[in-house]
């Protein structure tokens, strides 16, 4: 397949550009962006020269739309909300990274997201592409929203309890930490290395635009579960999401042997979901650089909560590695393809 990148100049868009360099069934075959057009893209990131020798193109989505197979939107929101639409009449599959159509409902998304939604057709046609529990739709679409870093880190750790309706949907507390790149390549006050290192700070504390996306997931699974506490932090770290998820059983008749058990029969067969033994919980660094999802899990007899810790690398399962997963079920091949990376530790 020949494969388009918008907005490529961004980190999850250079991700998709390592990753997709070594895909053994996709070309990379256009890159585009709006404010660097006519250069070339080892101009901006020299760690890829000998590796790829594209120019940026401007976003002309009629020439994006005859020549690829396949177009990822790596834009910040917003930028979709205009360019998705005029794509979806033509035969290019989309995916799409922003969260532009991630919530299904107009009112919410301007709500959260303080931005013009999307047409509802548009909405209507995006499948959510949380890729270990949605992969019937997924292999049937031709438009992906992939979910966010946060709400899959989030949405993993939960769905074992959720769906066999283990915890009460009222108790559910969600304390989120990531790294700095999780706010994108532009620099901020925020992400300014004077403000982030060595510190610890919450953000967006129950205005997070990821709070609506998790909870509509939640709701699909199990119609109970209406509202959860989700809090974010920012660590002085460049990539990773650890999300420590609490809950109080709904019954006596558990243990932590039956919680192990339970996650790994729910995660049989998703080869990037890696589940810990009793008494083991996962780090950030044993996930970063890869696609995968580690959880670990444990229950306290004396408070009757369970607790789950899912680590992610935010760029990667959170946002192109995910992608890249998603393309591969979309094609009907193995959906490890092309993300068969160790972890890199150091």
């Amino acid at each position: 397949m020949k494969a388009a990148i918008i907005g490529v100049t961004g980190y999850s868009g250079i991700e998709l550009v390592r990753i997709l360099h070594d895909h053994p069934h996709v070309t990379l075959h256009s890159i585009h962006s709006s404010s660097h057009e006519g250069i070339l893209l080892t101009e901006i990131y020299p760690h890829l020269k000998n590796h790829i020798t594209l120019t940026l193109e401007s976003i002309n989505i009629d020439k994006i739309a005859n020549e690829a197979d396949v177009v990822f939107m790596a834009t910040p929101s917003g930028i979709s909300t205009n360019l998705v639409p005029q794509l979806l009449h033509s035969n290019v599959k989309i995916i799409d990274l922003s969260g532009d159509f991630r919530l299904k409902n107009q009112i919410v998304y301007e709500k959260w997201y303080k931005k013009t939604a999307p047409p509802q057709e548009a909405l209507d046609t995006a499948v959510y592409g949380l890729s270990e529990w949605n992969r019937e739709s997924i292999r049937e679409a031709t438009f992906i929203s992939n979910p966010g870093c946060y709400p899959t880190a989030t949405l993993l750790g939960l769905a074992p309890l959720v769906k066999n309706k283990i915890i009460d949907e009222k108790s559910i507390i969600v304390d989120a930490k990531s790294g700095v790149s999780g706010a994108g390549r532009s620099p901020s006050q925020a992400t300014h290395y004077s403000e982030t290192n060595e510190n610890l700070k919450i953000y967006k504390v129950n205005q997070h635009q990821h709070i609506p996306e998790i909870e509509q997931v939640l709701s699909d699974w199990n119609e109970s579960v209406q509202a959860v506490t989700f809090s974010t932090h920012l660590v002085p770290m460049t990539r990773g999401i650890m999300a420590t998820i609490y809950g109080s059983v709904t019954t006596n008749d558990i243990s932590i042997d039956r919680l192990v058990e339970l996650y790994k029969t729910s995660y049989e067969g998703k080869p990037f979901v890696r589940i810990r033994e009793s008494g083991q919980f996962p780090s950030t660094k044993e996930v970063s650089g890869s696609n995968y999802c580690d959880i670990g899990i444990t229950y306290d007899e004396r408070t009757g909560r369970i607790t789950v810790v899912s680590v992610i690398d935010n760029l990667i399962k959170g946002a192109a590695g995910q992608a890249v997963q998603n393309l591969n079920i979309m094609m009907g091949i193995d959906e490890a393809t092309g993300l068969h990376r160790v972890p890199m530790f150091l």
